[in-house]
């Protein structure tokens, strides 16, 4: 027992720690960037004001985690970001394809306790900042209320990813709130005050049907009358859980900051009052088993302050995916505004413009242009309104974030600012760092001088060459225009033929389309068109060609247009760069799916959308080619882009090989310690972390299990039950060799065993 004596007062311990980086907030974008800088050898201190990380990925708001994929509604193939961000889903898909929030909350634990120079702080809320001069912070006072302390933490570098920015604002750092008027950035998108200057919080709830009868009496604060209040009350529906109720939004006509409690507090009487609504209006009898399992206790925040960085990324950047000098990272969400009164409004709930692909993002918005060791992660990004409507997304933040974590630990490594490494010698350092590490920067590729494979003669036990694939999958009715992609080489296109059955005699339409960025995957520009009648009740043979040779490289697409009287035949081959892809997502209100067509000039392109099916469908097409295609060649392992752009940049071995290996030879012997292999993690699949079922744990073209050898034979390392993208093999001494080979053994799925790249280092 301990026994305290009357005192005139007592004062809470205070703890004082140093790092080389102290990173404020612990959401997606905080994560990733500690991850990252801790990774690349500074000692990083991460306060997070929650008792979980995640921020809105986390189980205390549960949003599913998306960026460029964009649920696979758009033309952005293959756009997942790599990376930390892609470590996370791809961790959290393997243990939690249900998309339990609970379990992704274990994961970002997970990956954060297993940095060992990462120090994390829970339930610590920074309240105040100490400056060394004008443009510089030396510390960061927090309290933490669960163990009652006190915190002082110095650091050379600060990031403020705390959503609201309460570092930068309490530094003194540049900052706006609300849109911009169309003549700063000339943005023809740029909201009116009608439509509103911000984006809403929104709260989620899930319901759970308990197999008996259960009451619900409101509380007092409830909304009373649903229909009247809520001018889209007709799209509530009883199964619509979590995330697909985002539009119950509010307060984009309040200071998103400093009213918050507010705007909690109305999305409650929201929330509660349409599951009053649900159970007791008598309209819902199917709502008599329910119970209503979980409502957010916070909301989640989409906008408040953005800070301003040496470049404000802007609505042209999006749109005509503009390339900068300091490209680091991308985004590819749809331009996304939200009128400002959310819930209540009687406008469309959001606007869901897209861009023909994914658009780089400059380091230059990621750190402050006025605090000179402060970097910006997450929604604090130095960007106007109408381009965060698209950069907002958590895995696009997230993916930016981590590139700024990369440049932290360079900063912190040679004493530099963030600003130092904008250009000339140190951003090309940066950008070498980078893509080292798996990020991917569009039109960049990886030629690390450092790399031994570049070096190398590659060589393959075979190579996949596309003959046809085989009609052995099932018929689907073409009720809306289907397309096979396939990669093409310059030159002569080859014929391609399909199998089809028409129920009546009718004529089907074709076309070969090409996109005019070859790597964008906007299928927009037709050359060839054909007409091909039909008879009724057999199965038919048509083929699509076109006459016109290609210039350079790129995907081709075999376009069967929609006619509900046809159906075309499918194959079960799933093969790594090769998709099919369906013109089929329309949505009247919104423009969100299907056609991007605006309604008016707001600085948008019309094109058509096609996109692919998700797995355990979207089979490609069964087709034979009058000419065989060979993009899968063993050079590919070292072009230094892992990831299909204008082609597949993947070595794959032919699916009959029953030995598939891939070999790296050198003229004379090497000293080795270290190999880096990237396979296909399916960069196409959005991975959504919560709320949606997966069909698959791991990806089914990820190598499963591989070992490598040496020219004796002798087995340097094995690796088994792999699915993650990328996989390092550390040797525990170095070894001189003069040819590696990489045995594939297993791969996850039923596919043609796949390597992106490979990576040798002494």
């Amino acid at each position: 027992m301990q026994k305290f004596s009357p005192e005139a007062s007592r004062v809470l311990p205070t703890q004082t720690l140093s790092a080389d980086i102290v990173v404020v907030g612990g959401g997606v974008a905080g994560v990733c960037f500690a991850i990252a800088a801790a990774r690349g050898g500074a000692s990083v201190i991460l306060v997070q004001d929650r008792p979980v990380l995640g921020g809105n990925a986390s189980s205390e708001v549960r949003l599913w985690m998306n960026g460029a994929t964009s649920h696979g509604y758009n033309n952005n193939r293959w756009a997942r970001e790599s990376g930390v961000m892609n470590e996370i889903l791809m961790h959290n898909i393997y243990r939690n394809p249900g998309g339990n929030a609970h379990i992704l909350d274990t994961v970002f634990f997970d990956m954060v306790l297993a940095e060992p120079k990462l120090t994390l702080l829970l339930n610590t809320s920074v309240y105040a900042v100490d400056k060394k001069d004008a443009d510089s912070i030396s510390a960061v006072h927090a309290f933490n209320s669960q163990n009652e302390t006190f915190y002082e933490l110095k650091a050379g570098l600060f990031c403020d990813a705390s959503g609201d920015g309460i570092v930068g604002f309490l530094a003194g750092g540049a900052f706006r709130i609300g849109a911009e008027g169309k003549e700063e950035f000339g943005e023809a998108f740029a909201p009116d005050k009608a439509f509103g200057e911000l984006l809403g919080h929104s709260i989620y709830f899930y319901s759970k049907d308990i197999g008996r009868p259960v009451p619900f009496v409101a509380p007092s604060y409830a909304l009373k009358d649903i229909e009247k209040a809520i001018p889209r009350y007709r799209n509530f529906k009883l199964k619509q859980d979590g995330c697909l109720l985002w539009w119950i939004e509010f307060g984009g006509r309040l200071d998103t900051v400093f009213e918050t409690e507010k705007i909690k507090w109305e999305l409650w009487r929201v929330v509660y009052g349409v599951w009053n609504y649900f159970k007791n209006s008598g309209k819902f009898p199917e709502a008599a088993n329910l119970t209503l399992e979980w409502v957010g206790t916070i909301p989640g925040k989409r906008e408040s302050r953005r800070f301003e960085g040496d470049y404000m990324l802007n609505q042209q950047d999006v749109v005509r995916q503009r390339q900068h000098e300091d490209a680091v990272a991308y985004g590819g969400w749809a331009l996304d505004l939200h009128p400002a009164d959310g819930v209540y409004s009687e406008l469309v709930p959001c606007t869901h413009y897209h861009s023909k692909g994914p658009y780089p993002v400059p380091y230059r918005t990621m750190y402050s242009r006025n605090i000179s060791n402060l970097f910006l992660a997450g929604r604090v990004l130095s960007c106007s309104h109408v381009s965060f409507g698209s950069l907002r997304n958590m895995a696009s933040l997230g993916y930016c974030a981590q590139a700024a974590g990369v440049a932290a630990a360079l900063c912190v490594q040679k004493k530099l600012r963030p600003v130092d490494l904008n250009s000339g010698e140190n951003l090309k350092t940066l950008q070498r760092t980078l893509l080292r590490g798996g990020q991917h920067i569009r039109g960049m590729r990886h030629a690390d001088p450092d790399d031994l494979a570049l070096q190398a003669k590659v060589s393959a036990s075979s190579e996949y060459v596309i003959r046809e694939f085989p009609a052995d999958g099932t018929w689907i009715p073409l009720k809306e225009g289907s397309a096979q992609m396939l990669p093409l080489e310059a030159g002569p296109v080859p014929t391609a033929t399909f199998y089809v059955r028409a129920r009546k005699a009718t004529t089907l339409q074709t076309r070969f389309m090409t996109s005019i960025d070859v790597n964008n995957f906007t299928p927009e520009q037709i050359l060839a068109e054909a007409s091909h009648e039909l008879k009724a009740g057999q199965e038919q043979e048509i083929a699509i060609s076109c006459p016109t040779p290609l210039p350079e490289a790129q995907y081709g697409y075999f376009a069967l247009l929609a006619n509900e009287d046809v159906e075309v035949r499918c194959t079960t081959q799933r093969v790594t760069g090769i998709l099919s892809l369906f013109n089929e997502y329309t949505q009247k209100d919104t423009d969100m799916w299907g056609n991007t067509k605006p309604t008016k000039e707001i600085g948008m392109d019309a094109f058509e959308m096609w996109c692919p099916r998700r797995r355990p469908d979207g089979h490609n097409l069964a087709l034979r080619l009058s000419a065989p295609i060979a993009p899968f060649s063993a050079r590919q392992i070292t072009n230094g882009i892992y990831r299909p752009t204008s082609t597949a940049n993947a070595w794959a071995a032919d699916p009959a090989d029953p030995n598939p290996a891939v070999s790296l030879e050198w003229q004379t012997p090497q000293k080795i310690s270290r190999i880096v292999l990237d396979f296909d993690p399916d960069w196409d699949h959005t991975m959504e972390s919560v709320l949606r079922w997966h069909p698959d744990r791991a990806m089914p073209f990820t190598v499963r299990d591989f070992q490598v050898e040496t020219e004796e034979g002798k087995v340097l390392a094995k690796i088994t039950d792999n699915y993650l993208a990328r996989c390092e093999v550390n040797l525990k001494d170095s070894v001189s060799v003069r040819q590696l080979t990489f045995r594939i053994l297993g791969v996850n799925g039923a596919c043609p065993a796949v390597v992106f790249g490979v990576g040798v280092y002494a």
